[in-house]
């Protein structure tokens, strides 16, 4: 919460009367003091809108710290530019909580921007995490499993190569090996099906 210095705050009109039913300064008149450096002015004036500025930002932004700053920047604005209140346009408070509800409404939006920029990084680093684990994995796994292709048969052998790590569909292997479709498709499933035991023998596969 804001911390102000308490200090007398100066008259800035005469008072009516030195007695102890003097008046005491209008919002208007601590406005004008705080233009010439009262710090006991805004702290007067916090003291009076404080509490209605905190509540507003609170729910608002939904949090305490967040409302806490908030508050803080509204006085501080105030402080540094008292020349933005005009009395002609309606009251202090109105003044402050209008301003309120604009920098806790902007700040709103810088959180959701921030929390949208880190889901955004974070996404990046796993997907950066992944393409490495993925490349990795490739270069294992190619190795292994080309070493456990040279063990099948040659027809086998050469049916996967061209369907697996060529890209071949059944009916090109077949033409290029000169073989029926159904002879490739019988020697790839039986191919396979030795490779995935080799796999599976040596850890690569569950």
């Amino acid at each position: 919460m804001l911390l102000l210095a308490k200090e007398s705050v100066e008259t800035v009109s005469e008072k009516q009367s030195s007695g102890a039913g003097a008046l005491e300064p209008s919002d208007a008149n601590l406005v004008v003091a705080v233009a010439r450096f009262d710090q006991g002015a805004l702290s007067e004036l916090y003291d009076r809108h404080g509490t209605s500025v905190f509540a507003l930002a609170r729910r608002l932004v939904k949090s305490r710290e967040l409302a806490e700053e908030v508050t803080q920047e509204i006085f501080m604005r105030l402080w540094n530019r008292p020349e933005r209140f005009d009395p002609s346009r309606g009251s202090l408070r109105s003044f402050l909580l209008a301003d309120t509800h604009g920098r806790s409404i902007d700040m709103l939006r810088s959180e959701l921007a921030r929390k949208e920029r880190e889901k955004k990084e974070h996404v990046m680093d796993v997907r950066h995490t992944a393409d490495i684990e993925s490349q990795v994995w490739t270069n294992v796994a190619s190795e292994e499993i080309r070493a456990a292709v040279a063990t099948l048969s040659d027809g086998e052998r050469k049916a996967i190569e061209l369907a697996y790590f060529s890209g071949y569909t059944y009916r090109q292997v077949a033409e290029a090996l000169g073989e029926p479709e159904g002879t490739i498709k019988s020697r790839i499933r039986t191919g396979m099906k030795r490779l995935k035991g080799q796999l599976t023998a040596s850890g690569l596969m569950p």
